[in-house]
């Protein structure tokens, strides 16, 4: 079991703009937004025949919801090509539509997210597992008189997650007066 060090001289919480998305080995670029980790335990309620008055209750199945990455438009296509591999819409040599099914060997990915603190440290990871594309926007709805950023974004699903235990908390820099 991993040791935790606590370090006694951080009262504030993370700040939730310091982040970074990685799969294939590598970070992903322009992730802007990531959706929560959430999990939820369905509840069985049961009881007991010679007890009337109440129930009991234990934990049944546990499903994890889906993450959503946004990030804004460029010509990185990582978003699209791992879309792609669920389902694919092609063309034939001839031009003719092509639909081209599940690429099963390499759909899932494993994906880690990193929490930074002010300072750049790493303080916080959790590795998201088996996750494939549910759902990819490649361009938002365009309006010629709006002033904003094109976001494009995918919805993760996935099998669980859990806490990098190997990641500890930092030990903050400190500035001293000259």
């Amino acid at each position: 079991m991993a040791q935790f060090t606590v370090n006694t001289q951080r009262f504030d919480p993370y700040k939730n703009f310091k982040f970074r998305v990685k799969w294939d080995g590598r970070f992903v670029a322009g992730i802007s937004k990531v959706g929560g980790l959430k999990k939820t335990t369905e509840v069985v309620k049961h009881r007991e025949g010679g007890d009337p008055s109440s129930s009991r209750k234990s934990p049944g199945r546990t499903e994890f919801d889906a993450i959503t990455l946004e990030r804004g438009v460029t010509h990185d296509v990582e978003f699209e090509r791992w879309a792609n591999k669920v389902w694919n819409y092609g063309s034939l040599p001839t031009g003719k539509a092509d639909s081209k099914e599940v690429s099963l060997k390499d759909f899932r990915k494993d994906i880690t997210i990193e929490v930074y603190n002010e300072a750049g440290q790493l303080a916080i990871a959790y590795n998201v597992y088996r996750c494939w594309v549910s759902e990819y926007q490649a361009l938002p709805d365009l309006d010629a008189n709006a002033n904003a950023i094109a976001i494009q974004h995918i919805k993760l699903e996935n099998e669980g997650w859990e806490r990098d235990y190997a990641v500890t908390e930092p030990s903050e820099p400190s500035f001293t007066e000259p």
